[in-house]
């Protein structure tokens, strides 16, 4: 890959510079994976998406430098912020009102996660602080991967709709807590019960900058229409300042945009949806994203030790995840099948937790690279195997109006249309 760039960079001249070549071919190249793999194996498009982008990483591809940072981090962070703002939109807090527990699902779901990483990794000699790390990191589910899955098999139900609530509200408390253990890190190795303080910092900075882009939102939606295309720009434009901001005044950005959603849920209790060209534009952030995360995770050394730990992971968090979920099922209005099958859509890892662990190594870069060392492996697998088992959940429940089968055993005469 070096050799190919360094040819390149003797004839070819472009005005953006040669990353922006290298960028628009990979985007090219994943767009149309990405349409091949849904189109002839009936699973979604975030696999093609993730496939080529962690094919890049594994052969060198210098477009995306770790640890991230400038603009490579502000796309994912915009990405990851554009996805939850939407899916904090779609969660009325009323429900829980109404089933409380949800909430306790959800819970006990993201607690038993965090203390069955966290205890398993501890016996297999990994230190405390990074123990505790990846334990947090642990607990985040991935709501982009889930929506992109959702879309592509067209689900919808009781199951889907509970992982997708289920899987935002743990990404929440690891936005939270995670980017206040990060801030804590370079004070040294307090336990997390010391965290109290940036904890409040962390989430009360993000709820007022939440707060804002929702207030803003909810007064332009009074005179400007929700199909507009001038209020999707609006829209972008306030989601970027709102992460912008966030960041630079102690808060999290992506958490910010969750948060912002949820409340503009509440302003607005009508149902509402994105306009036509902000669904295009947040599929493009989407796909960047998912490309941006496999390349970076599949440059992690892959040595056997880590990859003992890795799987120890990976097996633990999907363990606690499913049994969480079936502890906080009684009284829930779902059943053990149904429990069962949330356990399993919640299972990717994405971009939430390659945005976290970029915030460990800013705050120490030794501590970082440990927890980095075994993060990004598991990333790069969960956002693949991941999209896998939640397609599977979403059949097995039959909640997909596209029948897998009839995917697999025949294609369409006609031309094809993407949804």
């Amino acid at each position: 890959m070096n050799e190919i760039i360094a040819i390149w960079a003797e004839w070819i001249k472009p005005s953006a510079g040669l990353p922006t070549v290298q960028w628009s071919i990979l985007l090219a190249l994943a767009a149309a994976a990405g349409h091949l793999v849904n189109r002839y194996s009936g699973l979604p498009k975030v696999i093609g998406y993730s496939a080529i982008g962690a094919l890049a990483g594994l052969a060198g591809f210098t477009g995306a430098v770790w640890p991230l940072q400038g603009t490579g981090l502000f796309l994912l962070e915009l990405g990851v912020a554009v996805v939850l703002f939407e899916a904090g939109g779609r969660i009325p807090l009323r429900w829980f009102r109404h089933n409380p527990m949800v909430l306790v699902q959800s819970l006990a779901e993201s607690a038993l996660t965090f203390f069955a990483v966290h205890w398993l990794l501890g016996q297999m000699g990994v230190r405390e602080v990074v123990a505790e790390s990846l334990a947090l990191l642990a607990m985040a589910a991935s709501p982009a991967v889930l929506s992109r899955v959702v879309m592509d098999t067209r689900a919808a139900g009781p199951v889907t709709e509970r992982a997708m609530v289920l899987s935002t509200l743990s990404t929440l408390y690891a936005l939270t807590l995670c980017s206040a253990r990060a801030g804590m890190l370079s004070k040294g190795e307090a336990g997390l019960a010391g965290s109290l303080y940036p904890v409040l910092v962390v989430l009360g900075m993000s709820v007022v900058v939440g707060g804002l882009l929702a207030l803003t939102l909810r007064t332009a939606l009074r005179v400007m229409s929700p199909t507009s295309e001038n209020t999707a720009i609006l829209l972008l434009a306030l989601i970027a300042a709102g992460a912008a901001l966030a960041s630079n005044f102690g808060g999290s950005a992506p958490l910010a945009a969750l948060l912002g959603g949820m409340l503009l849920k509440q302003m607005s209790p009508r149902p509402w949806s994105w306009p036509r060209q902000m669904g295009t534009a947040s599929s493009m952030l989407t796909m960047l994203m998912f490309v941006l995360v496999t390349v970076v995770a599949a440059q992690a050394d892959w040595h056997g030790p880590v990859a003992a730990l890795v799987l120890a992971l990976i097996g633990a968090r999907m363990l606690a995840k499913i049994v969480g979920v079936a502890l906080g099922n009684v009284g829930s209005g779902a059943s053990w099948r149904q429990a069962l099958w949330v356990g399993c859509a919640m299972s990717p890892m994405s971009s939430v937790a390659l945005l976290l662990v970029s915030q460990y190594v800013a705050a120490a870069a030794s501590l970082g690279r440990e927890i980095a060392n075994v993060a990004l492996p598991a990333i790069l697998l969960m956002e693949l195997l991941g999209a896998v088992l939640a397609t599977v959940a979403i059949y097995r429940v039959g909640e997909s109006s596209k029948p897998w089968a009839a995917l697999t055993r025949s294609l369409p005469t006609g031309p094809v249309h993407e949804s």
